[in-house]
């Protein structure tokens, strides 16, 4: 009989915005299989570092409810001694760090190097094997983090390849597991025509949603250029940019200018609350994520497929994991083919109802009961390992 293990989750709880909505999800589904002491952040770096204003400011997402899971929000940014405090009286039989951020490094080292002494097992989730804007600091960064840990799960085959090739982790410490739907943004009882309303969007309008934080990587700039040809075919479309900014607007309103199609797009380019994040998904027919280059599995594309929404995405990192069909599978930077491939879903016979029957799926195999059972059998067979 396996006996029940605590295992200590290091990342980010609300009301800090970063990885809190996977966390939010990992640490309760774990908690369904061991005990979970979760450490997470006080203050976890200056406002400045993070755009779109404070990264800790988030309330609304639900309550941790499960007796299962302890959480210690003790670790500050500024503060050393909290680093090695935590790291040091962290009471779990492993630690099982989330990594995504070149600003935690030092207290990721600490917190680590702590369980090291302890002679505890780290596992790492990789979320960013390399960082979105190919920086060589993250890069050494995490080369010297990587050396303290044990085992490391990824979210797709890329990113495993990756760590093969850029950290020379051997094969047989490193699973795929995928990132999971974000279902508790989920609302019962939404009425669609109401929110659409609320945004000024009509009944007959077709909703093309872009969500996420704007960063020059999501290409946003395709999905204007594709819009634009959309628009011309379909002039009730409507496309929705949900995100806040993480770089100057002026191209975009200037391209939205040239290309005439001001009066098509709604925008909202701040912080979207986790509360209000089913809001957009609820108004939307289809979601977009014209990514021009990209490595991991998306936080945005996991709610979208949580709201069972169809997607069109781009053949980068493990977006294409997120469809069904390859036609829905798009050459990132190609605006002309991202269109064509909108239209094809407005125009095809019941084709968004298969999209939603597909997302529907998809979903099945993104379900936090299977990621949970997975992640214990590998913390089971490090802890075996110890004996």
């Amino acid at each position: 009989m396996k006996r029940t293990i605590t295992v200590s989750i290091l990342g980010t709880l609300p009301p800090i915005r970063a990885l809190s909505s996977y966390c939010f999800e990992l640490a309760n589904a774990i908690s369904e299989k061991c005990r979970v002491e979760f450490i997470s952040f006080k203050k976890i770096y200056p406002a400045f570092l993070y755009p779109g204003g404070a990264p800790d400011d988030d309330d609304t997402y639900p309550p941790i409810s499960s007796t299962q899971i302890n959480v210690r929000t003790r670790l500050k940014w500024y503060n050393p001694l909290s680093w090695f405090i935590e790291g040091l009286t962290a009471k779990g039989d492993l630690l099982h760090a989330q990594w995504w951020s070149a600003p935690l490094f030092p207290i990721y080292l600490i917190v680590c190097a702590c369980f090291k002494i302890k002679k505890k097992p780290i596992i790492f989730t990789v979320h960013n094997v390399l960082s979105h804007e190919k920086s060589f600091l993250y890069f050494k960064m995490t080369q010297i983090l990587f050396k303290l840990g044990d085992y490391f799960i990824v979210h797709s085959d890329i990113n495993k390849q990756q760590m093969k090739d850029f950290y020379n982790i051997p094969e047989n410490k490193i699973s795929v597991i995928s990132h999971g739907s974000l279902d508790f943004h989920i609302k019962k009882g939404v009425d669609r025509k109401a929110l659409r309303k609320e945004m000024g969007i009509n009944p007959e309008n077709k909703v093309i949603l872009m969500f996420g934080a704007i960063r020059p990587y999501k290409g946003l700039d395709t999905a204007i250029k594709a819009f634009a040809r959309i628009v011309y075919k379909i002039p009730d479309a409507r496309l929705l940019i949900a995100g806040r900014l993480w770089e100057d607007w002026t191209p975009y309103d200037q391209l939205i200018c040239k290309l005439g199609i001001n009066k098509s797009i709604i925008t909202c380019l701040e912080y979207i609350p986790s509360g209000d994040v089913y809001k957009f998904f609820e108004v939307s027919d289809l979601c977009i994520f014209p990514y021009h280059h990209f490595d991991s599995q998306s936080g945005a594309g996991s709610a979208a497929l949580s709201f069972l929404k169809p997607m069109i995405v781009s053949d980068v990192g493990g977006l294409p994991d997120l469809v069904k069909d390859p036609k829905w599978v798009v050459p990132p930077k190609d605006h002309s083919v991202l269109a064509d491939a909108v239209l094809c879903c407005f125009n095809g016979p019941n084709m968004i109802e298969q999209m939603k029957s597909d997302a529907e799926e998809i979903s099945e195999k993104f379900s936090w009961s299977e990621i949970a059972d997975k992640t214990e059998k590998i913390y089971h067979q490090l802890l075996n390992q110890q004996i």
